[in-house]
């Protein structure tokens, strides 16, 4: 581990913390997967347990006790001692990072990690009966709200369409909190018709004439069973409907028509994974 104490911004290495948009950092390493960027201890540790190998390290100068060194403990017992002898950990005093990072850092530690490959779509769902499929949501906010529903509620894995925001996305990630690490994820071109030939029970999350009640006991008794959400707004597109085995809705009361995406995840991640 090497402590490196910055007071300017002119180190070309701080550049992925800086510089680099998200785009940019997902394809670092193309054609292999590229890099992320981490906020705050919980998040960061998350990562680290599921696999993530980290680069380096920005933590605020009074908290590098506190926060940097279990990380950098963790660290070594997934990856050796070697591996952390190679990691900077750059410390520097609050404005300064934030200068460098272009917010105000809540929790004073950030940390750059290597991606990892992601599975194939045949040999991700080959053991999951309980999926989220989320279609073209943009908002990285509502990303990690429902990767967090389908962490805590049971859900066994979660699929997003390649127009989705990433999942490992600063906001994504800290919204999740950490749950983008400890749930099984890809981002595939995703067909309605592939899930609905592998098995699975499609349920598209829409306001139709025909929609089902979420409770209803088609979708609670499916052996398989894919719960498809669409973007905030506009929803679903009519021919990704069309091709679900069913469509359904969450019953509403006092005149509402419908919820957030993220909090209509819950509802319906809660109500097929309860048992009875």
């Amino acid at each position: 581990m090497n402590r490196i104490r910055i007071d300017s911004l002119d180190l070309e290495e701080l550049n992925i913390y800086s510089k680099l948009s998200e785009v940019q950092l997902l394809r670092y390493h193309e054609p292999k997967p590229g890099i992320f960027i981490a906020e705050s201890p919980n998040v960061i540790m998350r990562a680290i347990s599921a696999g993530y190998e980290p680069i380096s390290f920005l933590v605020q100068d009074d908290l590098y006790e506190k926060e940097a060194i279990p990380l950098l403990e963790k660290t070594a017992k997934i990856f050796g001692d070697d591996k952390v002898k190679d990691i900077n950990v750059y410390t520097a005093e609050l404005d300064v990072i934030n200068t460098l990072t272009g917010f105000a850092m809540t929790r004073g530690i950030l940390a750059a990690l290597n991606r990892k490959p992601m599975e194939d779509i045949d040999t991700f769902i080959q053991s999951k009966k309980r999926l989220a499929i989320l279609y073209d949501i943009v908002n990285p906010t509502n990303v990690g709200a429902i990767i967090r529903s389908a962490a805590a509620l049971g859900m066994d894995g979660i699929m997003l369409t390649n127009d989705c925001a990433d999942p490992f996305y600063r906001r994504a990630a800290r919204v999740s909190m950490g749950t983008v690490f400890q749930i099984p994820l890809i981002k595939v071109d995703i067909t309605i018709n592939k899930l609905n030939g592998s098995g699975f029970t499609t349920v598209a999350m829409a306001l139709t004439d025909d929609s089902l009640s979420i409770a209803d006991k088609r979708i609670k008794e499916a052996q398989k069973t894919a719960i498809v959400l669409g973007t905030e707004g506009e929803g679903l597109p009519k021919e990704v409907i069309d091709k679900c085995t069913y469509t359904a809705k969450i019953p509403m009361y006092h005149g509402v028509d419908s919820l957030n995406v993220a909090a209509a995840s819950a509802v319906a991640f809660y109500e097929i994974c309860k048992e009875g």
